[in-house]
């Protein structure tokens, strides 16, 4: 993979072949980013990166200038790869090697942005409940989002919070408000 912009733009960062991640495409991360771009300013935002795999999303956050970020993940291999990766650019990622939805349930912090890959194969109420505990548990500041990457096979618009949905290939993002 490679971070796409930012101060590490071009940089390619090497994964560990043995580590169960899907990571987000160049051509998906770019829109991603261009989306978000409209919205915030990069450097003053705090972000939270769940089912963080790779760090792929944190990193393209960090190069960007965002000061604070939180990569969760229940792997233990790979919070180890994104502490190890985090460190050697210096990044500002703190690493949380916790189930997704026990960490949901249990946090009182506020983000800007909350990105969520979950596994593709998820049944649609796994992917609901993820937006019903960060919204529950009040975990955006104003204007905050969530954003769920997704197979484009799954829709996820029924959701109270739901914004808008992006397909790009076979992936998708939706946006909750």
């Amino acid at each position: 993979m490679r971070i796409i912009s930012g101060v590490h733009r071009g940089r390619k960062v090497i994964a560990p072949q043995k580590l169960p991640v899907r990571p987000t495409t160049d051509r998906a991360k770019e829109s991603l980013f261009n989306i978000l771009r409209n919205h915030y300013t990069f450097s003053q935002i705090h972000v939270l990166d769940l089912f963080a795999g790779t760090g792929n999303i944190s990193y393209e956050f960090a190069s960007r200038g965002a000061p604070v970020i939180t990569a969760v993940d229940e792997h233990g291999g790979c919070m180890h790869f994104i502490a190890e990766t985090a460190e050697k650019l210096e990044m500002p990622i703190e690493t949380v090697k916790s189930n997704v939805y026990d960490y949901l349930k249990h946090n009182r912090q506020k983000f800007d942005v909350i990105f969520a890959d979950p596994p593709y194969d998820f049944e649609e109420s796994r992917f609901e409940d993820i937006v019903n505990l960060v919204f529950e548990n009040n975990g955006l500041n104003t204007d905050g989002m969530l954003v769920i990457e997704h197979s484009k096979h799954t829709d996820l618009s029924g959701h109270k919070y739901f914004s808008e949905m992006r397909n790009y290939g076979s992936s998708a993002f939706s946006f909750f408000r």
